[in-house]
């Protein structure tokens, strides 16, 4: 959400309209607001795909042989 004016800080978490930096500590400010949600989401493959490697998402073995097959077997994970 780039056009979000609205942004918070990392650090402390208060909220700003600059976007540089916080103008409080001097933090990275961050758009507080998630991504769009769409059903027809044309990169949902490659978003699970990158949780699945992160752990964030834990898949069985078979799933996790699965995924690999379907890119070709090039990916070490």
């Amino acid at each position: 959400m780039v056009n979000s004016i609205l942004r918070k800080c990392r650090d402390c978490g208060r909220y700003t309209l600059r976007k540089d930096k916080c103008p409080y500590c001097g933090g990275e400010l961050r758009v507080p607001h998630p991504p769009k949600f769409s059903p027809e989401d044309k990169y949902r493959r490659y978003k699970l795909f990158m949780d699945v490697i992160s752990g964030r998402v834990q898949v069985s073995r078979e799933t996790l042989d699965k995924i690999r097959g379907e890119l070709g077997g090039g990916a070490n994970f």
